[in-house]
């Protein structure tokens, strides 16, 4: 149903919580798989895709091109792009499953709330409002959608100097759903 796309860096210790947070969605049967394109890491980021059980592939490149990669060997008919070090709040999986199952349309995709629970309120409210006045989702609130819009509109543009928000951008705020589940971006990873 689902491939998880992970671009890494050094992101040993990033990538720890984010593999714990995707436990749910794996023994749910979610997720299909989770691709980890890595950019040439010089620390352990390939042990622990290796003990998480995800596919590692060596990509060198830009993070556009890793993606772009991950993307056209994914198995699944759905993309999750994530970030390391961004950690989904529970229940996302039954949440992304809906979206996924009620024939969400093609031509649409998903992210994640920015922030969680556990932040200072006025951070909290600051992403709500932030959310409900149609601020575009940034990258770190991961971005799941149809293998066949991604490909549809081009991917990630390897001649974008932020291809992940250049993505957004092209898919619209108006096709992007906003999850009631929260993604968190760990900062001492």
């Amino acid at each position: 149903m689902l491939s998880v796309i992970i671009a890494t860096f050094d992101s040993e210790r990033a990538l720890v919580p984010t593999l714990a947070a995707l436990v749910s969605g794996a023994t749910a049967g979610l997720i299909r798989e989770v691709l980890i394109v890595d950019g040439g890491s010089r620390d352990d980021t390939a042990a622990v895709a290796d003990v998480a059980g995800c596919n590692f592939r060596l990509v060198e490149g830009l993070l556009a091109y890793r993606l772009k990669t991950g993307a056209a060997s994914a198995r699944a008919p759905w993309l999750l792009f994530l970030r390391p070090g961004t950690v989904l709040d529970e229940p996302w999986s039954s949440e992304v499953r809906q979206f996924i199952e009620q024939g969400a349309p093609v031509a649409r995709a998903a992210a994640f709330r920015r922030g969680g629970s556990g932040q200072p309120g006025l951070r909290e409210a600051w992403s709500l409002a932030a959310a409900a006045f149609g601020a575009k989702p940034g990258p770190q609130q991961g971005l799941i959608i149809s293998k066949g819009f991604y490909q549809q509109i081009g991917g990630h543009a390897e001649s974008a100097a932020e291809p992940e928000r250049d993505l957004v951008r092209r898919i619209g705020r108006r096709r992007i759903v906003t999850l009631s589940s929260s993604a968190v971006t760990l900062r001492d990873t």
